[in-house]
Formats: C-alpha cells, structure tokens, sequence
C-alpha cells in the first residue's frame, strides 16, 4: 500500500536533486552573487536529504576516528552502486518475465534478489524470536504476486522493501564480526635485538623470545620483561592508573601501552592472541551486548498494530463485505512507522555528524531517552592527558621561580604530557625560558642536560637516587600524601643538590562542571569509576557534585558494577576510553567513548565523540528530546488517519478510494515530519550565507554532479 506513494516522492526527491545540480553548471553560475540565499538553502537541503539517505556524515566521521576504514567504505559503496545496477536489472528481468512465459523463471529469481535485505531483516528477527512482522507480510505479498504472474509488482515491492530493510539492517547494525582491533595501531615492522644487532621484521613473526626495541613515544608491541633499559610507561588504556609508571630491567610491560620516554629492551613473554590486551578483547567478544535484543521503534509499533489491522479488516468482511473490509486494510495502522522511524534516525544521524558525534547504532536513539545512570571513568575521560602542575616543594633556598624555571628547561624538548604540563606552568608565570649549553642529553627515568653552565637532573626519585643526589627526610612526608592522592613527583636537582619538587595532579576537562549540572536537572544519578585510591576519586567527586564513586576498581571488574546497578533497575551508559573499559561500555545499555581513546573503546562504544571532548554530552540528550518529539509526531501521522479511516467506514461509508487517499495523506505529513529536523537545523546553523559562502557551495555542487544519479541508491 506503500509502495506507489514511495515511489513518487522518491521518484521526486532524485528529480529535484538532478535539477538543482543540472542549475549549477558553469554556464548558469556566470552571475553567481545573484543566487538567493533562500535557493542556497534549498539546494543544500537537497543534498542534506541524499547525504542522510546514504550516511555521508557518519562515513565521514568514521574515517576520522579510523582511516584504516577507507578501503572499508569505499568497497561497500561500490557494493552499493553494483546492488543498484543489478537491481535495475532484475526490474527489467521481471519486465520481460511479465510479458513472456520464456523470463517468467529468471524475472522470479531477479525479484528474489532485489529481496535480499529483507530475508537478512526476517532471519535476524527470527534469531531474536520476533516472528511476525511487516517485512514478513511484505515478503509474502511479493511471493504472492511472483505467484500470481504479477512480476512487476513484485519487483517494485521487493526494491522499496529491500530500500528500507536494507537502512534497518545499517541502523540495527549487529554485526557477528570481532569487535576488538586492539592491535589495530601496532607497527607492521617492529625492531628486535640478535646476536647484538638491531633488525627489523614483520609484526606478525614475533614470537616468544624475541627481543624487541622499544624507544620513547612508542606503543609496546607485545608483553614482556625488561631486559635492558628504563623508562616511563602509560599504562592507564590498559590498567586505568592515572600516573605513568616507572620501569627497569626485570620488571614486566604490556601490550598497547604506550612508552614516554626511555629506551627499552623487552623479551616478548606474548606476543599477538596472547597479551593481555588481547585477551581483554576475546573476553569482549564473547560478552553479551544489550543491543543484541532491540529493534528500532518504528518496526515494532508498525508489528504491533499488524495483527490490529488485518483482524479489523477481518472481522469487517462479513459485516459490511469485501470492499470495506479492503477500505479497512488501507487504515495500515502504525503501518507508515517503520519507514517513517528509520528516515528520522537517518535524519539525526546526519545532523549529529554535523556536530562532531558519530553514533554507531541507530537504536542507541531508543536507549538513551531511558538512561537515568551515567557512570564516568575517571582517568582519561573526566581528566585529561596531560596533568597540571599543583603544588612546588623547594628546598636547599631555592625559590618555585628556578625550580620550574630549571625543570621547563630540561623538558623543552620532550613531547609526553608531563613535560607538555611543566612547560605549560612556566609560560603561565611568564618565565623566561633557557637555552641548553649542551645539544645532548640524557633520558631514561628522567632528563640530564646542561643549562648556564650548571648540571639540571629532571625525573624520578629512582633517577635522582641513581645519580648520587642527597634526599632531604621531609621529602617520605611528601611522597606519601602524594600516593594518597594519586599525584606524582618529578624531582628537580641543579648539580648535586635536589632543588625542588613539582607535584602534579590530573586536570579536570574544563567542561565537565556545566555537564554534571546539566545532567543533574535531567535528574540522572551520576557516578566515578576509578582504579585509583579511595581519597582521589572521593576529592574528584566532591569537586564535581557527584555523590557516587568506586574507587580502587580492578580494570576486570568494572563491568561488574555496571551489572549491579542493571539489577537494581537501572538503565546505564558507561562513558569510558580504556581497553581496561571495554567490557563496561559493551555491558552497559548505551556507551560512549571519545576519539584518541584506545581502539577497544572506539570499537565497542556506540556513540562516539570526535573532537575528544565531552562538550557534546548535552547536545547529545537535547537532540534525543527532538527525536522523541519527532517519533511522537510520527506515531500520530500512523495512527490516527488510520482510526479516522475505520471509524468512516462504519458510519460514513468510506470507500476504498476514500480510504486510500487519507493513507496517502498520511504518507506525505509523515515524509514532511521526517524531513522537519533537517530543515530546523539547516536553518539554525546555516542563518545567512554570503556571497564567498554561496560560491564555496556551489563549487561542493558542481563536484558531485556528476554521481548523482546513482548516489541516491
């Protein structure tokens, strides 16, 4: 009953996009400053509308989280153009098989084929135990017209069911693939250590045994025991600690953990499969997700008012007879939600790329209106890389001025955040910043170099200890409050005396606090997650306003926090950018990650944000307001011509023809409602468009006229 007002408007839609491209040829852009900016605004809607259609925005964003993927998309989307053109010649199979008995076996097998998304759609519902459904239906009906000779009509059918079966089959995306890549960033060529000469092999030919070289701002490749060197070592993708910890011969490294400075000589222990990384991901994978169970909201309204129809239409057939009971059937009650549910995802889709969010389930739309727990990760995700410098010690009658003024010196050249942070605190206090006297230096657990004539040692208390430098006693009291509150201590010396110490401390991303507030009007519970000590994350917590925290959580056992507040009712979205969060973010109902976090995060989380920060939390929770808004719209447009259809068949005598054009009616407001953000939002962001703007838009016209007409496939 759909399909011919489908038809049109799509038939419509692609005529209206040619058109508007075939005006932007350079014969009719000569005066192009006269172009209105009401018909700029038309014609990037146009374009708005076929982008949401095929995913642009989220492709694009993609591709910036991981342009490994470019070979990916490129290959689906010439998938996705070969579908198209054997689609068109299946219709034309079915053409001759409805005019010649001779195509009548090959026109059946060419509608067959253009229903292939819609046998995918029926077998995943099948998996999940949903057996009935308007796919189901549809797909009867189009065997029924296979059948009955009706080819045409068949294929017709099967190319809008395949159409829309096809984008729930992308937005109910559950794929069986391994989600985890976390050796994804590893190096195809690694260095190892023979019979006392470097060389260098494929990744993959690593085995147990092996020495392998690794230099500062390296990820370590495999799991290992130092056997030479030292250095400083992130470890907080792996593990969630906050400082980056110090490592010497014997002691052991992990995989995807990422070296700050230092030279190390690792014996691989695992290497591959093995790690611990590696196993993290295998753990994952194996791991339930909640998603696997959902449907988008369209497709179960639509399958719940089916039976409702086909029943009134029955119950009518002996009552009033057969052409009421066909009126009847054109009611198609919630018929038009499923079609009209997944355009509006595609729609918001579009408009949340625009603002730097990429979500990789449709369904998470369904989910998130129900959250009413967020936990946070502590490290990495309420904090950022790089610390800042909280407190100075000085001693030995040196001032904080020379302390950080000395230690910036020495860390000029270093790219870790450490380093990023001191020099960070002396520009602040507008310290003029020495030259090095020597071009080499030293670096290992800490920096060695020479500034105006006098010897700066900048690093650890292991590297200070080593280097001969007398330790005051009042330095056991600093130490330990420091580990208390998770902070760390670079020591500074000039020549033979420890001259100071800089503590640092985590920073606060800057827009965390107007977040908490925002999410505590929407009465949402919040909570800390940390592998930190108790007294840190409870200080965190405080700072924000967040009443509830877990501290001292082992990496393992994260998800099993979230698994308590699921049976306590709650409905969570773990927000996270650790490998060591994984299992979390994939237990909890709706995960978030940000890009730059590990590739297990960015592998498991369903919305991603692509600029890094968490800014885009509000946005998030606002446009899932204007999709429920958008999807109560949608569910009247369904439902109520539908009851105005029955309740004049009763008493007003409808007839089919009646009938039909109030459904088709209810066609088009729903297409109009789907296409209502679209248009709101390309009206907030894009207000005025000047005459360089107006130029810059039609250039972007002219590059894609030439594909359009397969685009829109």
């Amino acid at each position: 009953m759909i399909i011919e007002i489908i038809l049109i408007g799509g038939a419509f839609g692609l005529w209206k996009i040619q058109k508007s491209t075939k005006e932007l040829t350079p014969q009719n852009t000569i005066n192009i400053s006269e172009v209105s900016p009401a018909k700029e605004r038309k014609r990037h809607l146009l374009h708005d509308i076929r982008d949401a259609l095929r995913a642009e925005g989220r492709q694009q964003l993609q591709l910036d989280i991981d342009p490994k993927q470019r070979a990916l998309l490129e290959a689906q989307e010439r998938e996705r153009k070969r579908d198209m053109q054997l689609s068109l010649g299946a219709m034309g199979l079915a053409l001759l098989g409805s005019f010649s008995p001779t195509f009548t076996l090959i026109g059946a097998a060419a509608v067959l084929y253009l229903s292939k998304e819609t046998f995918k759609l029926i077998h995943k519902d099948f998996k999940r135990g949903h057996y009935l459904s308007v796919y189901l239906i549809g797909l009867i009906v189009t065997l029924g017209m296979i059948v009955t000779g009706n080819l045409l009509l068949a294929a017709f059918t099967g190319v809008i069911g395949g159409f829309f079966a096809g984008i729930i089959n992308r937005l109910e995306s559950d794929s069986q693939q391994q989600l985890i890549r976390v050796f994804s960033g590893h190096p195809q060529q690694v260095w190892l250590l023979r019979d006392g000469v470097e060389i260098q092999i494929d990744f993959h030919q690593l085995q147990v045994g092996d020495l392998v070289i690794v230099n500062a701002g390296e990820v370590i490749p495999v799991d290992g025991s130092i056997q030479s060197g030292e250095g400083r070592v992130d470890q907080h993708l792996l593990t969630g600690e906050s400082e980056a910890v110090e490592r010497t011969i014997g002691e052991s490294v992990y995989a995807s953990t990422l070296l700050l400075s230092g030279r190390l000589v690792i014996e691989v222990s695992q290497a591959g499969d093995a790690t611990m990384a590696a196993k993290i991901g295998e753990v994952l994978n194996q791991t339930q997700n909640y998603k696997e169970t959902l449907m988008t909201r369209g497709r179960v309204v639509a399958d719940r008012f089916l039976p409702v129809t086909v029943g009134a239409s029955a119950l009518t057939l002996p009552i009033l007879g057969p052409n009421a009971a066909i009126a009847v059937l054109w009611s198609n009650l919630g018929g038009i939600m499923a079609p009209a549910g997944s355009l509006t995802v595609l729609s918001y889709l579009q408009i949340m790329s625009r603002h730097q969010i990429l979500v990789k389930d449709g369904r998470v739309f369904e989910s998130l209106k129900q959250v009413d727990t967020i936990i946070f990760d502590k490290t990495g995700t309420l904090t950022l890389e790089q610390p800042i410098v909280s407190k100075i010690h000085t001693f030995d009658a040196f001032t904080e001025v020379e302390v950080l003024r000395y230690a910036a010196a020495a860390e000029y050249r270093q790219p870790h955040p450490i380093a990023k942070a001191i020099i960070t605190a002396a520009q602040a206090q507008q310290i003029d910043i020495p030259q090095l006297d020597e071009a080499a230096y030293e670096v290992g657990y800490g920096i060695k170099v020479v500034v105006e004539t006098q010897i700066i040692r900048v690093g650890s208390v292991r590297f200070i200890q080593r280097e001969g430098i007398t330790m005051p006693p009042e330095l056991d009291l600093i130490q330990q409050q420091a580990d208390t509150e998770s902070h760390s201590l670079i020591y500074v010396a000039v020549d033979h005396k420890l001259a100071g110490v800089l503590e640092m401390q985590p920073s606060i991303r800057p827009e965390i606090e107007e977040i908490i507030r925002f999410l505590k009007q929407r009465k949402i519970q919040l909570y800390i997650i940390s592998g930190d000590h108790e007294i840190p994350t409870r200080k965190m917590a405080e700072t924000l306003g967040i009443d509830h925290y877990f501290a001292e959580v082992l990496p393992e056992n994260k998800a099993d926090h979230v698994n308590q507040l699921k049976a306590q009712g709650r409905f969570v979205c773990f927000i996270g950018d650790g490998i060591n969060d994984a299992i979390a973010l994939k237990s909890a109902q709706v995960s978030i990650s940000l890009k730059g976090a590990s590739t297990a995060a960015t592998d498991t989380a369903q919305i991603i944000f692509v600029d890094g920060t968490l800014k885009h939390l509000t946005s998030l929770f606002q446009f899932v307001d204007e999709f429920e808004q958008t999807m109560d719209r949608n569910y009247l447009i369904s439902v109520v011509p539908g009851v105005v259809i029955i309740g004049g068949v009763y008493l007003l005598s409808f007839g089919i023809a009646t009938s039909m054009a109030l459904f088709y009616l209810s066609c088009f407001a729903g297409l109009g409602n789907t296409l209502l953000p679209l248009v709101k939002h390309q009206n907030n962001e894009i207000p005025e468009l000047s005459k360089s703007e107006s130029i810059d838009l039609n250039k972007k016209s002219l590059a894609i006229s030439d594909s359009t007409d397969q685009d829109l496939s």
